[in-house]
């Protein structure tokens, strides 16, 4: 008896004692994380806790529809516009997808030349991406005031069922926000890569080391994970 009590307590240390080893030797760690800043690190953190929470929200979209027993209104309807007489379907937000896309290349190619210090066409190709990620916006600002106008409330939905609205506004708003956020960040970096300050060192809010463009494609991270979601949103959204 005694000798298995004993043999009990040992395997207890020699369980704390290997999770405790576990956790020295990650934190202790000279390769793990060596090459990667901070900044880098804590925008990752930060796009990895967005995801659950637009996670959450798309689930709930399913959910919502999946259990309603009212009709879910026929997306091809609801975001069509009459264009020369001819009524068509999802026209806008095509046009919507196709800009925010093509934001990516630009943004993809401003990262690029950032690395390589050309500082002017780093910050045109941002100020280009900005204009995109402006348009977007000005378009989604569009979508929401026809369906305002026709009728369509977080609590009530002339085309069905009545999740429709709160749904929607929640959504595309959430995620219209994380544009406009990104469109003030990236023209606040372009105007810092115009103005020099990477090539300086100067002093100042998001402004790195001497020669280091690092930023920059710490803000491409974030647009590229606007341009991910959207995608998502497009798909369970717009064409189920």
């Amino acid at each position: 008896m005694t000798e298995t009590v004993l043999t009990n307590i040992e395997k207890r240390r020699t369980t704390t004692a290997g999770w405790q080893g576990i956790v020295a030797d990650w934190s202790s760690d000279q390769r793990a994380f060596k090459n990667v800043s901070w900044g880098k690190a804590m925008m990752w953190i930060f796009l990895l806790s967005d995801t659950f929470i637009f996670g959450c929200f798309l689930l709930s979209y399913m959910t919502a529809r999946m259990s309603t027993t009212v009709p879910w209104p026929n997306p091809s309807e609801v975001f069509a516009l009459t264009i020369a007489g001819q009524h068509i379907p999802l026209i806008l937000i095509a046009i919507m997808t196709f800009v925010l896309i093509s934001s990516s290349g630009t943004m993809a190619m401003a990262v690029n030349f950032g690395y390589r210090n050309d500082r002017r066409k780093t910050a045109m190709l941002m100020l280009v991406t900005a204009a995109f990620g402006a348009t977007f916006v000005g378009m989604q600002a569009f979508e929401w005031t026809k369906l305002i106008m026709e009728g369509v409330r977080p609590w009530e939905n002339p085309w069905g069922a009545e999740q429709f609205g709160s749904c929607f506004f929640m959504i595309t708003g959430f995620h219209g926000t994380h544009v406009t956020i990104g469109v003030i960040f990236l023209i606040i970096i372009a105007r810092k890569v115009w103005r020099g300050d990477f090539e300086t060192g100067r002093r100042g809010f998001f402004t790195s080391r001497k020669g280091n463009y690092e930023i920059v494609e710490i803000t491409g991270l974030y647009w590229h994970f606007v341009d991910l979601v959207w995608v998502f949103i497009f798909a369970f959204f717009y064409l189920w």
